[in-house]
């Protein structure tokens, strides 16, 4: 079994920054891609960035040029830098990782964007 702790999450003010953390522990070898995802209340679950093992990484259209995401594969990391932080970023964000074909999620971490 695989095992994803998040962290960093929390209240900032529209305009202002957050980085979310998550590591991956227990069975952690051969992971492939890692991302994160967010849940607003009353939408679906949307990809917000992935990272592939190659160092590809991909972005919802929403946060292109605001979100960066980031790994340490050695340390099994994943991190999203979120600077201009707007509103409508207010969501529960979950880390995903891809491991031989199987996907594991985080428990979530609230980040909650004031206008």
């Amino acid at each position: 079994q695989v095992q994803l702790v998040e962290s960093g999450g929390g209240l900032v003010q529209a305009g202002g920054s957050l980085r979310l953390s998550c590591i991956a522990s227990g069975r952690s070898f051969g992971i492939n891609a890692m991302g994160w995802y967010r849940q607003a209340p009353g939408k679906q679950r949307e990809l917000v960035a992935s990272i592939t093992g190659a160092g590809r990484t991909n972005y919802a259209d929403s946060v292109k040029g605001r979100f960066t995401i980031s790994r340490d594969s050695a340390k099994n990391t994943v991190n999203l830098q979120m600077n201009s932080l707007k509103p409508e970023d207010t969501a529960v964000y979950y880390c995903n990782i891809q491991r031989f074909a199987m996907d594991y999620w985080g428990q979530g971490t609230q980040v909650t964007v004031s206008s």
